[in-house]
């Protein structure tokens, strides 16, 4: 700065024993007005999404803008401030949770109706009106359900909206499939991408999802197994951290089975054993092996509780079928699955398997956490169902501190206070929810199995003619498996309506986006996700931004167009779509009087309630999940009323393309090669293994675009050091990971703490192609293969691909050092 320039900008300052001081006052804030606490309106609402709780959070607002938000401080339960205790934890929110202002208020926010002008993906729009939009979508539909029958739109709803007791978006039994419903004209998408072949697995073992134990019985284990679970990212209820931190003071011992050294190995000082991916279930089969032959199975537990464990445990009718033990100890197949066996399958040393299946079987109580990513692939369900094998021969199953989780739902709550039980699931047809793009791009010559095609008592194997896509609160064309396949089918359909409060990767894709109120624009009560047991009063904080509605009002509206609106919303008028916090509040009231206070005696009022803002259930005892069945004998809800190691259901099945599976599944767990992992011949051209786990920034897509949560971490690939020596990598090198099916760009992370020839791309990153169909934002789904697999898992971690240095750059979506400065101080260690 030159003295002439310097002495203008102080013009009317003076300057005093050599400072330049301001005419002005100083002031405490780096900005003025800025409100403070004894201003703001303090109002208890929470999270919303599924990220593994929801959670408090305290909106401080100034008259109708949300200033900042705070979280539970042991008041909001009614207890003093600062109660944070094992029996009344405080129900914090994590720091996506934390950011939700910069949501709310973000560059992407979607305000207006608005249709496309471009090309789809071009992401050119105008803004329309919303009688204009409802029109459009009106017509369109009709047209479509005329010209190509009842299964041509689909429904794509999922958690982006998430659930609420009234507002619920959800792929089952949520607002859009019931709309679709009375329609007339739905196809179906079943099939959880988090953990469908973990729900298979539950449901065919123990006969119910409703396998897990609330997260306090963790503080009484001796013993837990990490496996494929890093819970300082995912965790599965709230509190989880803090009864693991007990569980810890109190001596337990904590064991890490994963590709990668996670935070949680390293927070808990685990024992970490790193395994090739997609080979859980042979070094499971390889413990129970040990265990066996070792004896040191719990034989009472297996005599009482299991089927087809062991010869004697053997339904009469199958006795020459299978059983379990026979096949791990290779007498049914002439393969004993030892640890020797399984040592180069795994990569786990033989000594390494039998020092774990050795402390397992004699730690009680001990659990087994096997979580939902390793069956994130090929034949995924087998890897839960050989856990559940191991939990049970174990004895740990319905006891303080074991574990019998694989879907892992705790406590229940009464979840839905909108009519859905008529009309709640209809649907024409049903396909797996990653398969509808191989559906488009083939109708009509598409077989059954290679979509999922649920059975159907009246349209048994009648293929869907898919012309529409409704996404409601879905980024599901961002997030499903093999995204340039997806890119070649949507071209194909004739309409596409994304319904979202923030304009996302798959909006830029739609021909229609409707803006939806957030959480903190609408009346509500949120649910705890899987585990806790509390409600969380949710009021509208804020009246909707722009032109929002809430996807009820906006569902309710097009009922009435289609001339259903009153059966739809039977509590509303037309008018509901221009004032719907009466009707609203009634649908609550009437849920929390009806089902809340009468099913599960609760004295508190709903007037009470809403001023408290949080209701928190004492449980009797802990909640454990078949604890009844153990101590008291109640059977289990399956076929047997016994754990079924070996399943009646998949034993009697005799045509299995006439299933939603298409494929036989055997009827014990087994070891099945997947269809691509290190011991397969393509590691040739394709040499490392891809896995793809969820970001503690982003709840999937969730948050990917806030400034805050994007200078803690960034999207990059994490690489073994001796790997990425050999390819001539440093930390912050810009890489290009491909194979058949696309090619991605991302920073390289080089560290020790992934295994070799396994490299780490999180999952959820916001796709941004460049001209030659390059992903510069590094999405993994670009890697990704739909390919159809049994049970319905998801193959997200079945990925072999190539890797190099490039001279593209990588485009995160906001600029690198202005909002992502961690690079920076991030260790290089090829160094």
């Amino acid at each position: 700065m030159t003295r002439r320039r310097f002495l203008t900008a102080v013009a009317g300052s003076t300057i005093a024993n050599g400072l330049v001081t301001s005419n002005r006052s100083a002031k405490a804030f780096a900005y003025e007005p800025y409100p403070r606490d004894d201003e703001l309106t303090t109002v208890v609402t929470s999270c919303a999404h599924n990220c593994g709780s929801r959670h408090v959070l305290v909106a401080h607002k100034k008259g109708d803008v949300i200033v900042r938000l705070s979280t539970d401080n042991g008041q909001y339960q009614g207890s003093p401030w600062g109660t944070d205790t094992e029996e009344l934890p405080q129900l914090r929110a994590c720091l996506r949770g934390r950011s939700y202002r910069m949501r709310v208020y973000s560059a992407e926010r979607l305000l207006y109706p608005m249709l496309r002008v471009g090309e789809r993906g071009e992401g050119k729009f105008k803004r329309i009106s919303w009688d204009a939009a409802l029109d459009f979508i009106a017509e369109k539909m009709l047209y479509l359900k005329w010209e190509y029958g009842d299964t041509a739109l689909l429904d794509q709803s999922y958690a982006g909206a998430s659930w609420g007791v009234l507002h619920k978006s959800d792929q089952i039994s949520g607002l859009l499939g019931r709309f679709l419903g009375m329609f007339g004209c739905r196809t179906s998408s079943w099939s959880v991408p988090s953990y469908q072949g973990t729900v298979f697995s539950s449901q065919v073992t123990f006969g119910s999802i409703d396998d897990g134990n609330e997260d306090d019985t963790f503080a009484h284990s001796k013993l837990i197994i990490m496996w494929g679970w890093n819970p300082a990212y995912t965790f599965h209820g709230g509190n989880t951290f803090y009864y693991m931190r007990l569980a810890k003071q109190r001596g337990c011992q904590f064991v890490v089975v994963d590709p990668q050294y996670t935070d949680s190995a390293a927070s808990y000082n685990a024992w970490w054993i790193p395994i090739k991916p997609n080979t859980d279930a042979a070094m499971l089969a390889a413990m129970a092996y040990y265990i066996f032959i070792n004896n040191i199975q719990d034989q009472d537990f297996i005599n009482k509780f299991t089927q087809g464990m062991d010869a004697g445990t053997m339904p009469f009718w199958a006795r020459k079928r299978e059983n379990f033990k026979d096949y791990i100890l290779g007498q049914s197949d002439g393969q004993p699955k030892s640890p020797e066996w399984a040592e180069p399958i795994c990569g786990v040393s033989a000594e390494n398997i039998k020092k774990l299946a050795h402390l397992y079987a004699t730690t009680k109580p001990a659990a087994l956490k096997a979580s939902w990513a390793p069956g994130r692939n090929a034949y995924g369900e087998q890897y839960n169902r050989m856990a559940a094998a191991l939990q049970a021969m174990t004895g740990n199953i319905g006891v303080l501190g074991g574990c019998s989780e694989g879907v892992g739902k705790g406590w229940h709550p009464e979840a839905v206070a909108y009519p859905y039980d008529e009309y709640s699931n209809i649907w024409k047809q049903s396909i797996k929810s990653d398969r509808w793009a191989h559906c488009v791009l083939n109708y009509p010559q598409v077989k059954r199995e290679e979509i999922g095609l649920w059975p159907q008592s009246d349209t048994d194997g009648q293929i869907p003619n898919i012309k529409g896509i409704f996404w409601q609160g879905s980024n599901w064309f961002n997030q499903l498996p093999n995204i340039n396949k997806a890119i070649q089918a949507i071209n194909k359909l004739e309409l596409v309506v994304c319904m979202d409060a923030t304009i996302t990767p798959s909006g830029l894709w739609a021909d229609l986006l409707l803006p939806i109120a957030t959480h903190f624009e609408r009346h509500d009560v949120a649910l705890p996700w899987y585990k806790g047991h509390y409600y969380i009063h949710r009021p509208k904080v804020i009246e909707p931004l722009g032109e929002s509605k809430t996807d009820l009002q906006v569902l309710t509206e097009l009922a009435y167009r289609l001339g259903f609106g009153k059966k739809y919303n039977p509590k509303a008028t037309r008018d509901y779509f221009h004032n719907n916090d009466a009707v609203d509040e009634a649908y609550l009231q009437e849920w929390w009087e009806n089902k809340v206070m009468s099913r599960q005696q609760v004295e508190m009022t709903w007037a009470e309630f809403k001023q408290q803002g949080i209701y928190k259930f004492k449980l009797s005892r802990p909640q454990i999940a078949f604890q009844d069945n153990v101590e008291q004998g109640q059977p289990w809800p399956t076929s047997s009323g016994k754990i079924e190691i070996f399943s009646t259901y998949l034993a009697q099945i005799h045509d299995w393309s006439r299933t939603a599976y298409g494929y036989e599944i055997p009827a014990i767990p087994k070891w099945i090669e997947p269809w691509e992992w290190l011991n397969d011949d393509k590691t040739i051209q394709y040499p490392f293994h891809l896995i793809t786990p969820h970001p503690r920034w982003r709840t999937h897509s969730i948050f990917h675009n806030i400034a805050l949560l994007r200078e803690t971490y960034e999207q990059e690939v994490t690489l073994n050091a001796d790997d990425a020596k050999k390819l001539g990598i440093k930390t912050g090198d810009i890489v290009e990971l491909w194979n058949a099916r696309g090619r991605v760009i991302a920073p390289a992370y080089v560290t020790e703490r992934c295994m070799p020839r396994v490299a780490v791309l999180h999952e959820g990153a916001w796709m941004d192609l460049d001209k030659i169909g390059v992903d510069r934002s590094g999405n993994p789904d670009f890697l990704t293969l739909d390919e159809p697999s049994p049970a319905g898992a998801f193959a997200y971690n079945t990925v072999l691909i190539n890797i190099k240095k490039t001279d593209l750059s990588h485009r995160p979506g906001w600029d690198r050092l202005a909002t992502a400065r961690s690079h920076i101080f991030r260790r290089d260690s090829s160094s």
